[in-house]
């Protein structure tokens, strides 16, 4: 028997839109994609400008001093040589090749707190030749940078035997400043020197301060973890005004006493070491008076005892005198000003005895009885008749002539104190017509004398020597025109950073 079987409904089927959901979206992702794509290639800025204007740009040169022209030395310009620039998120590395050959890596920061850092160049000893690491600055901060709490001293201020140290001129420039410390803390020295002119802080009137640029130079110093030799003097037109603009002592010592005690007042705890003021055995340091020991001696008793009624803690140093053969009202040789200092009373009115101990022509070894007798290595004015230049004058020509000094130190009872030497080094001065040019050295051996001078005196000056304050890192008002720019190890220019070979010798140095 045969059975109906029902058909099928008839109605719609929602699988059919399956292919076509999936269609729509597969144009859609193309579409989105073409899009894409269009944008990328016709309207996306890889590099805003605004942001391109923020970051440095750099550029890798070296400058040369022509020792056998006359004209003033100029900026050598770029090789040929191609530069790689590579950036990551925070430095920028830069790696060339130029003529002659130098290899130069530096680390340059996008912000104040990363390190400067430098790899030293091989150089020709027969010009001079600074690596020049150039950037546009970057974007002044909105607000002023913020310090750490400084470390205040609570006992008396110690040195090594010998201690290191470097002049810096921290006062005009705080980002040249910041940089220069980086670079003094990178070398492994511990000491700055930095003059506080007074003309400078209270320079409108007696006790109308300005302590603006003094306050940011101890906050920078203090943020680099490094110890300070502040020099005091350069008076004031109103506590001299018939001398100025040269600089000479007051008319009244207490009123240079009263500025020590706002001085030490102000940063107590914070400066390690005073320098009372500079070569007062010449003339021109003196008022342009002849130079007078017992008047400096006046001085310098007046300086140490304000000093230590507000900080019984900091280290205070008698001047540095100048090197000279001269003696006469206008120069007096620094051991006979010593000598003079000594029997007027100085004795009880400084901790460590200042020095200079400029090198000259001389290696540090070489003995000052050999350069005294040797023309070239002295002045060679001195050994005409006509000076009249006795012979021990002529051991002043030589970085051991500091050892004279040490001698009278011994010789009036004050073994027990260091010397302190507050500037030494070497001057590559080439300028044919320039007065230092007789005793200029080459760069290698300005490099080399360096290194040669530390480790003389860790083998034979200890345990009386103390800190060593090499001249110099750069003032940025120098140029090549200024003789001091030739004693540098890091010559003037910003953002430029212009290194000489000896700073890398130092760096090197073992400590």
């Amino acid at each position: 028997m045969q059975q109906n079987t029902p058909s099928p409904k008839k109605g719609f089927n929602p699988l059919i839109l399956i292919p076509v959901v999936a269609g729509i979206m597969v144009a859609t992702i193309f579409v989105c994609a073409a899009t894409f794509v269009a944008y990328a290639l016709f309207f996306y800025e890889a590099n805003p400008p605004e942001l391109t204007k923020t970051r440095p740009t750099m550029t890798v040169e070296i400058v040369q001093f022509s020792k056998g022209k006359d004209e003033p030395p100029t900026l050598a310009p770029p090789t040929n040589t191609p530069v790689k620039v590579e950036a990551t998120a925070t430095v920028l590395t830069i790696a060339a090749t130029v003529t002659p050959t130098v290899a130069v890596t530096a680390t340059v920061p996008l912000t104040k707190t990363a390190p400067v850092t430098t790899t030293a160049p091989t150089t020709k000893s027969d010009t001079i030749t600074t690596t020049a690491v150039a950037t546009k600055p970057t974007v002044a901060p909105t607000k002023a940078p913020s310090y750490p709490v400084p470390t205040i001293n609570t006992a008396p201020v110690t040195m090594s035997s010998p201690d290191y140290g470097m002049q810096v001129f921290l006062f005009w420039k705080e980002e040249i400043a910041d940089r220069d410390l980086k670079l003094v803390q990178e070398a492994d020295f511990r000491w700055v020197k930095q003059e506080f002119a007074w003309r400078e802080i209270e320079g409108a009137s007696k006790g109308a301060f300005d302590w603006s640029r003094t306050d940011r130079i101890m906050n920078q110093i203090d943020a680099h973890g490094l110890k300070v030799i502040v020099r005091l003097g350069v008076q004031p037109k109103w506590a001299a005004p018939s001398i100025f603009p040269e600089v000479g002592p007051p008319d009244n010592m207490q009123d240079f006493a009263d500025f020590i005690t706002a001085v030490a007042t102000r940063y107590k705890g914070r400066i390690d070491a005073y320098q009372i003021w500079n070569e007062p055995n010449l003339s021109r340091e003196w008022g342009n008076r002849p130079t007078n020991a017992a008047e400096y001696t006046a001085m310098l008793k007046v300086a140490y005892q304000a000093v230590k009624a507000v900080d019984p803690f900091p280290i205070v140093i008698s001047a540095g005198m100048a090197p000279t053969t001269r003696n006469d009202d206008v120069a007096r040789p620094d051991t006979y000003y010593i000598q003079e200092m000594y029997k007027a009373g100085a004795k009880p009115y400084f901790d460590a005895l200042g020095a200079h101990g400029p090198g000259f022509k001389a290696a540090p070894e070489t003995d000052p009885a050999e350069i005294a007798k040797t023309p070239g290595l002295a002045n060679p004015g001195d050994f005409e008749a006509k000076n009249n230049v006795p012979e021990e004058l002529r051991r002043v020509y030589g970085f051991r002539h500091v050892e004279d000094v040490r001698k009278i130190m011994v010789d009036n009872g004050d073994a027990g104190k260091k010397v302190v030497l507050l500037e030494f080094g070497w001057t590559v001065d080439p300028r044919p017509n320039s007065p230092y040019k007789w005793h200029a050295v080459s760069q290698d051996e300005q490099a080399a004398y360096f290194g040669r001078a530390y480790q003389y005196a860790k083998a034979n000056w200890q345990p009386w020597i103390g800190i060593m304050s090499l001249i110099y890192v750069a003032s940025p008002q120098w140029t090549r025109d200024d003789e001091q720019t030739y004693w540098c190890v890091i010559y003037p220019g910003y953002p430029e950073l212009n290194v000489a070979p000896a700073y890398y010798k130092l760096k090197e140095m073992r400590k």
